[in-house]
């Protein structure tokens, strides 16, 4: 009876590189098909065009519309769509501030989880390793990230600089650990999407004039300015850091 030695040629082999980065590869097209189909559906003239059924829709099935709010929310975020920004307003607007800020924070941070694994998966290991073994300028700026995650994690959330997309991808390729990154996520976007709700929550009598909102508002002095004095607590893990002499978690 003869056994046949199992070779290297002869063993599984692992998911091609495009099968890995497929998932990524699909969020990138929705995205792009997204951008020309879906930007005067979700506007502000759209929602005031339905205000009334949407809040007809609220009133007589608020679970449903709660959760089918979530589930838009998450596929808004977790594809790149336009229209977070109507979304977060209008979650304001069909549930309040505190309901809305809620609605909107999970939403936002399962959709960031969402392209966060998918970029993990796709791309993650080779970046990982390209900048595990870099030198130089790279290395030191990897090795400062490395050792202060939570505070980079926050800075990129609490600076409205920074934009969305960019933020779920530079943890990704940073090889920050799941935890920290849904923590941090969640944690993070709160400030400013307390803010934007809470100017949704405002929407109703704007739209009862039969007036359109200016979007300029939202980026006036005394809403822009407390969004940039939040970031400063990004600052926090630091200190902390300089006065235990930890790392953090």
């Amino acid at each position: 009876m003869s056994y046949m030695t199992q070779t290297p040629e002869s063993q599984p082999k692992s998911k091609s590189g495009l099968a890995r980065m497929l998932p990524m590869l699909v969020i990138l097209v929705v995205a792009v098909i997204g951008a020309f189909t879906l930007k005067d559906y979700l506007s502000f003239d759209a929602l005031r065009d339905n205000r009334e059924a949407l809040i007809a829709f609220r009133d007589s099935n608020y679970l449903i519309a709660a959760f089918g709010f979530l589930a838009v929310y998450v596929a808004i975020v977790g594809f790149s769509l336009p229209g977070a920004t109507i979304a977060t307003l209008t979650g304001g607007f069909l549930f309040g501030t505190a309901f809305g800020t809620f609605f909107n924070v999970t939403g936002a941070a399962l959709g960031a989880t969402l392209i966060f694994l998918a970029a993990r998966y796709g791309f993650g290991e080779k970046l990982g390793a390209k900048l595990e073994n870099s030198e130089g300028a790279v290395k030191k700026i990897k090795d400062g990230i490395d050792e202060n995650q939570w505070s980079m994690l926050f800075i990129i959330r609490l600076v409205p600089a920074v934009p969305f997309f960019i933020a779920n991808l530079i943890p990704a390729f940073l090889e920050v650990p799941l935890h920290r990154y849904v923590i941090s996520t969640f944690l993070g976007i709160i400030p400013g999407t307390l803010v934007f709700t809470s100017v949704g929550a405002g929407l109703g009598e704007v739209f009862a004039a039969g007036e359109t909102p200016n979007f300029g508002i939202i980026f006036e002095p005394h809403i822009l300015f407390p969004i940039l004095g939040l970031s400063a607590l990004s600052l926090l893990p630091i200190l902390v850091k300089a006065v235990t002499g930890k790392k953090g978690i």
